[in-house]
């Protein structure tokens, strides 16, 4: 077998194998070097290239490449979502990927409230199956959004309510798996086994009844134990028992193994009931302390989750704008940590009652008035969310020290909690370091990273700390009788840990059980057994020596491009971080691959991934490839190669990202970034520049629009477009018009420049070329709204063209023509930002242009001025509402209506401020449709290669929800939006500024 990942895809062997997967399945096999490297990490600071890659479609096709990895004596890993924290799912192996294809529900039992699935499948997806059915499986992890249930099974995995519902072992009935030398076998109850399988109990009873005195005096009494194989199923160690009525379940044996055993072809799972009601106290402490001395005396309340928030995650949860107001409503003052306790069963009295009790124990521990009472599910909904991201928020710390998981999940006994996280801390304290917190303080689990910079080697850099601070803690839980791995399992970072754990004897049976099962280490090799060390530098994704190349960027990322201090977590002054790239690659790599950006159910990210399900078209996915080419991993082309046009290709820069990923990775603004070079090396084709100069030939086409509009109306031209400029011709385009803005604009009152300066209600309009040039009814209805509420109206100028934002030149990768428009703009806007006057925009992606790009173009402050003042429509409107300035006459609602949020306003929260102003109509009862990216996406839905998936973006939610409201007005306030809407559905939507100017009265 193979041990190093050295120039494994070259190998003959490697070659055979992805022939012969090729033409025997039908599955993905991808052996290229960027597929490899985009699997080659998962949340943990490993990374170790595989040998390739395969995606299989079905069950045969996994059976297949199991026989054929086994003739050319390849290893296996089998992988799920990618988001372990300890390093389980890297290895010089064939990494064979469940998460695409084989997700299925095989079948469910409502009676019995059992179902059984494919290990591809997410957890929360699972639970939107089970929900109807008023049913959930209830080990509900962090990752729920992007967890597959194979991954689960693999780590053991617990979740916040684990005190009551136990953990993953607790709740799989039977598991079906592929054993290396090909044979299905189906572990379940042993009094139920088959031959094979009663054999294989057999041997592990025999090797837990010669173990058990070690057993009994090793093994960790506490629930929250998830290290080395589950021997013990045959005597049980953990306060909480594996099954409710003493019975033995081999499969068991598999929960936790990490792979290293079977490949998981089917769990069935046990489910349960859905609470009817829940609950949430947030109890504000005054120290860490105090926080964690409390657990114990609060679990006898019999909460279903207590669940720890220090400061550090309170700080930066309030940085993260997407997470601010939920945080700041839980809190009370400033505490220095808190605690959320939730309650839930059938009687919300019953739960009331314990919520009133909680307030009175707080009291009796002398804190009364600490805690926050969320009794509505709405506000307990959003604070879990914020939990959830909890620990990839933690990695949003810029500079090379970030938080590091290597004993983050020690469990020790509640009674010992706070001397025990409190000894932990005078650790770090000794070494530099300061740990970032948060646990399941109901079982004693602490998720705790110390800062360190893996990149520094010697005696003081970040692997000497981590193996020091091991020894420490380790010597720590054994004081008070827990267990070093609690959670997240063993992987690379706590393997070598294991026979500490257990000692010698109980680590060689574990090595018999790996030795009877999978004689020839074809299953995920180097996890459990023989696993390497864990602070093995060959192994880390950021060794000592890492360096990136030399890249002069095009925008400022000094921002990125700082240290700090793993003590204090302060950081350095922007643009000092030794960042050979201006800060841009300190920026990449702020994706830790926690993979919050697969998941599907809410918010906007990502909308290309949602349609292909490849790592590729993943936030997640382009984050490392970047990465890989700014390193120099990826071949001589690097930054600018095909693998790098490949990954960036689908991006709608949509900043989904920007809003939602925990760790602020902006792809959006990465590729514009990326494009700039792109186009500078390879150079701009002649539909980059159609696009890119719309702007500037914009007014030239009003005095002649059917000349410029004869592709949609001559015979055959469409077709031409197509092959020319690689314009679909499915796709209609915007339609040029004689009766632009500018030339309605000198008769609808609209003041000077001088009058809106001396004004008591002025507001400066900027209409931005689509606004403008192909739909200016848009503008004037904001004219008229606007002007009905008293407002003098100005409409920004420069004399003899009209104001452009660049966008069209950033996105086609023109940055000095788009700084040029940048610096025109602001020197048109910018007396009137000085002044305080509101720059009120109606086209989101120009608009907050001026509040995202503009601010790192190197326009310096003044730019940071006119930002301040720069407001969509529907922001402008709201804010002067809630101040009771604006408060036109309008008629009542006749329709329903239906709003689709543009992605730039999600990603700068603007999308309330739409369903606020609607609600100022009477009777009207807007709702939004939870929808991403509509697919458009500027020019991405206009070209022949996306209109594909563009299509496939807009199906997925919006166009659906839109033919579901035939009768709903339905409102959009991008121009691309409305476009998508009325190609794909046949329906016009309309801006805001017109509902609200058609309701005037």
């Amino acid at each position: 077998m193979y041990s190093s990942s050295e120039g494994l895809s070259s190998l003959p062997e490697a070659a055979e194998l992805a022939r012969r997967l090729s033409a025997n399945t039908q599955g993905e096999t991808l052996f290229d070097i960027a597929s490899r490297g985009r699997y080659a990490t998962d949340a943990s600071i490993y990374q170790i290239m595989p040998v390739g890659v395969f995606v299989p479609r079905t069950a045969q096709d996994i059976g297949i490449a199991i026989d054929i990895a086994r003739d050319l004596k390849i290893p296996l890993l089998p992988r799920g979502g990618g988001t372990s924290q300890c390093g389980q799912t890297t290895g010089a192996a064939l990494v064979i990927d469940t998460s695409k294809h084989y997700r299925r529900v095989l079948a469910f039992d409502r009676d019995a409230m059992t179902v059984q699935v494919e290990p591809g499948i997410v957890l929360d997806h699972l639970n939107a199956y089970l929900k109807p059915h008023g049913l959930w499986y209830p080990v509900d992890v962090s990752t729920s959004a992007q967890a597959t249930l194979g991954g689960m099974a693999g780590n053991n995995s617990c979740g916040s309510r684990s005190i009551a519902y136990g953990n993953m072992v607790h709740n799989v009935l039977a598991a079906e798996a592929w054993l290396s030398d090909g044979s299905n076998v189906r572990f379940g109850r042993v009094d139920q086994l088959g031959a094979k399988e009663a054999a294989i109990a057999d041997f592990v009873r025999d090797l837990a009844a010669s173990q058990r005195d070690e057993i009994d005096l090793r093994w960790p009494k506490v629930m929250r134990r998830v290290g080395g194989y589950n021997l013990d199923i045959f005597r049980p160690q953990s306060e909480r028992p594996y099954t409710s009525d003493g019975s033995v379940n081999l499969a068991h044996l598999l929960i936790g193994a990490e792979g290293t055993l079977g490949f998981t072809r089917t769990l069935t799972l046990k489910l349960a009931p859905l609470p009817g009601h829940k609950v949430l106290g947030v109890v504000n402490y005054p120290s860490f302390h105090a926080a964690m001395d409390s657990a114990q005396h609060i679990v006898k309340l019999g909460p279903s989750a207590v669940e720890l928030v220090d400061r550090t995650m309170i700080e930066l949860s309030r940085a993260n704008p997407a997470f601010r107001p939920t945080i700041d409503a839980a809190l009370i003052g400033e505490p220095q940590a808190i605690l959320l306790v939730e309650f839930s069963g059938g009687d919300k009295a019953v739960l009331l009652k314990q919520l009133k009790q909680l307030v009175e124990l707080m009291g009796e521990l002398k804190l009364p008035g600490s805690v926050v009472e969320m009794r509505d599910e709405a506000p307990q909904k959003a604070l879990w969310e914020v939990r959830k991201a909890g620990l990839n928020i933690m990695m949003s710390l810029k500079g090379d020290g970030k938080p590091v998981s290597f004993i983050e999940d020690c469990a020790v006994p509640l009674e010992h909690l706070a001397e025990y996280t409190d000894a932990l801390t005078e650790v770090f304290r000794r070494h530099g370091s300061k740990g970032t917190w948060y646990a399941h303080a109901s079982v004693g689990t602490l998720h705790v990273r110390p800062i360190l910079d893996m990149r520094q080697g010697g005696p003081g850099g970040g692997a000497h700390k981590m193996r020091s601070i091991a020894e420490e803690a380790s010597a720590l839980v054994r004081k008070f009788k827990g267990a070093y791995s609690g959670e997240h399992g063993d992987g690379l970072c706590r393997g070598e840990w294991i026979a500490w754990q257990f000692g010698p004897r109980i680590n060689e049976a574990f090595r018999a059980i790996k030795q009877h099962l999978d004689p020839i280490n074809l299953m995920n090799p180097g996890k459990i057994i023989d696993p390497p060390k864990m602070d093995d530098a060959s192994l880390f994704r950021y060794a000592p020596g890492y360096k990136t190349i030399a890249l002069k960027p095009v925008f400022d990322w000094s921002a990125w491009n700082v240290q700090n201090d793993p003590a204090t977590e302060t950081t350095t002054a922007p643009g000092t971080g030794g960042d050979a790239s201006g800060g841009f690659a300190k920026a990449v790599e702020m994706c830790n691959n926690n993979g919050h950006c697969r998941k599907f159910d809410a918010g906007t990210m990502c909308p290309s991934y949602r349609v292909t399900r490849d790592e590729q078209h993943l936030t997640r996915g382009r984050a490392n490839t970047l990465r890989l080419a700014l390193s120099n991993q990826l071949g001589e082309q690097g930054f600018t190669s095909d693998a790098v046009r490949d990954a960036m290709d689908l991006c709608v820069g949509c900043k989904g990202c920007k809003r939602d990923c925990p760790t602020g990775i902006d792809m959006a603004k990465m590729k514009l970034e990326f494009t700039a070079h792109d186009k500078a090396r390879h150079g701009h084709t002649l539909k980059d520049r159609l696009i890119a100069h719309l702007p500037a030939y914009a007014r030239l086409a009003s005095a002649a629009p059917w000349l410029f509009n004869l592709r949609e109306t001559l015979p055959g031209a469409k077709r031409l477009a197509e092959r020319w400029l690689g314009l679909s011709a499915q796709r209609s385009l915007p339609r040029f018009r004689r009766d632009t803005f500018r030339r309605v604009a000198p008769h609808i009152g609209l003041a000077t420049r001088a009058d809106v300066l001396k004004a008591d209600k002025p507001v400066v309009l900027f209409v931005d070329t689509f606004n403008g040039s192909f739909e200016s009814e848009n503008a004037t209805a904001a004219v008229r709204v606007l002007q009905a509420a008293g407002y003098t109206v100005h409409a920004a100028s420069r004399p003899g063209a009209a104001l452009c934002c660049g966008r069209t030149y950033l996105a086609a990768g023109m940055p000095e023509q788009a700084k040029a428009n940048a610096r025109e703009l602001l020197k048109a806007l910018l007396p009137f930002a000085q002044r305080g006057i509101a720059v009120v925009g109606l086209e989101p992606s120009c608009l907050l242009t001026m509040r995202d790009e503009m601010l790192v173009m190197g326009l310096g402050d003044d730019a940071k001025t006119l930002a301040d003042q720069a407001l969509l429509l529907e922001e402008f409107l709201a804010r002067e509402a809630k101040a009771g300035r604006f408060a036109p006459r309008f008629k009542p609602a006749a329709q329903a209506m239906r709003v689709h949020g543009h992605c730039h306003q999600k990603a700068f929260g603007a999308i309330q401020p739409v369903l606020d102003v609607l609600k100022l109509i009477p009777g009207a009862q807007p709702t939004l449709i939870e929808s991403s990216c509509c697919g458009m996406a500027g020019s991405f839905g206009y070209e022949a290669s996306h209109h594909e998936v563009s299509m496939q973006m807009a199906e997925l939610s919006l166009l659906p929800a839109v033919r579901e409201a035939p009768d709903a007005i339905i409102v959009a306030d991008g121009t691309s939006c409305r476009h998508q809407i009325a190609d794909g559905a046949q329906r016009e939507a309309l801006h805001v500024a017109r509902v609200l100017a058609d309701h005037l009265g």
